[in-house]
């Protein structure tokens, strides 16, 4: 008995598993066929961090080029090193990447976060997620509306490729002790945000995941 029980626990744990990476590699990317080799390696590049902790970012691409924009801001172009690059569906899934970590940074998903961030921008969030852990506070986070995102700058370098993407939404947090008391002395009406977060990933790489590099909030 104890053995047929803890064959159907691992069956369970197996089917959780697979859902979060299939849901993950919606949110982030998939691959199209159309991607160059990874036979040439790509120069480093630094992240930048600044600003509140409580944000971050996030990807998508097409099957196609047909829908691609006319224009993009900002030179360089990005269609020359990726033409596969749909803007509108970036954004898509920029915005779902946006509530996925604000969502885990509340709740203290370190396996969410750890897909979505890349190694500094993590430790930043790690580290104040133990501090939280620490002062035994519970944080509450509802993302009421995203009311606009854009793409404003792009920094291409080599294969490189960086975009920062401004979200401007409604959020409502709520800090709370050990016993459920408020911490603040706000009211529980929803805050105007604006998030700057930007997000890389390397164009001749197998990996089509984006990483949120990093964090800014403008109020």
């Amino acid at each position: 008995m104890g053995n047929n029980f803890q064959f159907l626990e691992i069956i369970f744990f197996a089917m959780v598993a697979i859902f979060i990476l299939l849901r993950l590699r919606n949110v982030l990317g998939r691959r199209t066929g159309n991607e160059p080799n990874n036979t040439n390696s790509f120069k480093e590049h630094k992240s930048k961090k600044s600003g509140d902790i409580t944000n971050v970012v996030q990807l998508g691409e097409t099957n196609s080029n047909e829908n691609k924009p006319k224009t993009f801001k900002n030179e360089p172009d990005i269609f020359e090193i990726d033409p596969d690059f749909d803007e509108e569906q970036f954004l898509n899934g920029a915005s779902t990447a946006y509530e996925m970590i604000l969502t885990s940074f509340a709740n203290a998903d370190f396996d969410t976060l750890r897909a979505l961030l890349d190694d500094d921008v993590y430790n930043d969030f790690y580290n104040a997620i133990e501090e939280r852990n620490e002062n035994e506070e519970q944080l509450e986070t509802t993302i009421v509306s995203i009311n606009s995102k854009e793409i404003i700058e792009n920094v291409i370098n080599d294969s490189i490729i960086e975009l920062t993407v401004k979200f401007t939404s409604e959020i409502i947090n709520t800090l709370r002790d050990k016993d459920g008391n408020l911490l603040s002395d706000k009211n529980q009406s929803a805050d105007s945000i604006i998030d700057i977060w930007t997000f890389s990933r390397d164009s001749r790489s197998s990996d089509l995941n984006w990483k949120l590099i990093a964090t800014q909030t403008e109020n």
